[in-house]
């Protein structure tokens, strides 16, 4: 009788001990699946802007136009380095993708506000902004470089004495050039360009051994014309998907995104279709 009794105890001692196992197994299944989904199993978002790009099927792609070659309008057609960047994304995340027209200066609200679940429209890292967005992983460095004909042998900021640098009036390229002149009076500085693209002539034309650009003009440059080298990168400036504070989950597909196209040589590509055999943008009517 004794024994019958113990053996009942057991028996009911491992039913507790399955049930226990099971709710354990329940609540990480739970768990998971309200991870993937992004939607908590209490009902509120653990990240309510990937729980809505998932129930939409769609990633809205804040872009700010006429900032050609990374995003622009080119016979009704949205066009640019960016643009194929974010359906690339789009793509990889089985998503479609619906551009959202914005402006720099509207941009980040935008985001806050809901109206876009990630921007892609070279922006900057931009830290001060953390309290209300969230920053992928660097995909582009848009900073300052040093550039010069092949048949030179400058290699870096630190040969330019005695010689003669151009930079584009008033860029961040004119400022460091100026600043390499103060700590070097022998370098001089012509900065009487508008535009990038008018120093990199005078360079190839020898009327300056070396120019300070931007790392897209370089690129650009050195892509067309087979006499241009790259010295050196003198500043970091790197350019980052934005995407609303909460939106951690989102955030994590976004890089895994970035690295794969990394990885597939997807940028080595864009870079060279919009810096290199990108055509002329059209003139916009007046």
């Amino acid at each position: 009788m004794i024994h019958q009794l113990l053996d009942v105890l057991q028996q009911r001692r491992i039913r507790k001990l399955d049930l226990l196992a099971c709710a354990v197994l329940l609540g990480y299944a739970m768990v998971a699946f309200s991870t993937q989904s992004g939607v908590s199993i209490s009902g509120q978002g653990l990240d309510p802007v990937f729980a809505g790009v998932q129930q939409r099927d769609t990633l809205r792609v804040a872009v700010d136009l006429g900032f050609y070659p990374f995003s622009d309008l080119q016979n009704d057609e949205l066009v640019g380095y960016d643009i194929d960047l974010a359906r690339a994304i789009g793509d990889k995340m089985g998503l479609r993708v619906e551009f959202v027209p914005t402006t720099v200066e509207a941009v980040y609200e935008d985001l806050s506000n809901g109206k876009a679940d990630i921007a892609a429209s070279a922006l900057p890292y931009a830290p001060h902004q953390g309290w209300r967005v969230t920053f992928s992983e660097f995909y582009f460095n848009a900073g300052q470089v040093l550039v010069v004909r092949k048949n030179t042998s400058i290699t870096g900021q630190d040969q330019l004495s005695n010689l003669t640098i151009g930079a584009s009036l008033g860029s961040d390229a004119d400022t460091y050039a100026r600043n390499l002149a103060v700590r070097d009076s022998s370098i001089v500085v012509r900065s009487e360009y508008d535009l990038p693209a008018e120093v990199i002539d005078d360079l190839r034309s020898d009327v300056l051994d070396a120019v300070i650009v931007d790392n897209a003009t370089a690129l650009s440059a050195i892509g067309r014309y087979n006499d241009l080298k790259m010295a050196e990168a003198l500043t970091l400036e790197p350019y980052v998907i934005v995407l609303p504070r909460e939106a951690f989950l989102l955030r994590e597909r976004v890089n895994q995104a970035l690295e794969d196209l990394r990885d597939e040589g997807f940028f080595e590509s864009n870079g060279y279709k919009w810096f290199v055999e990108a055509p002329t943008p059209t003139p916009r009517p007046e």
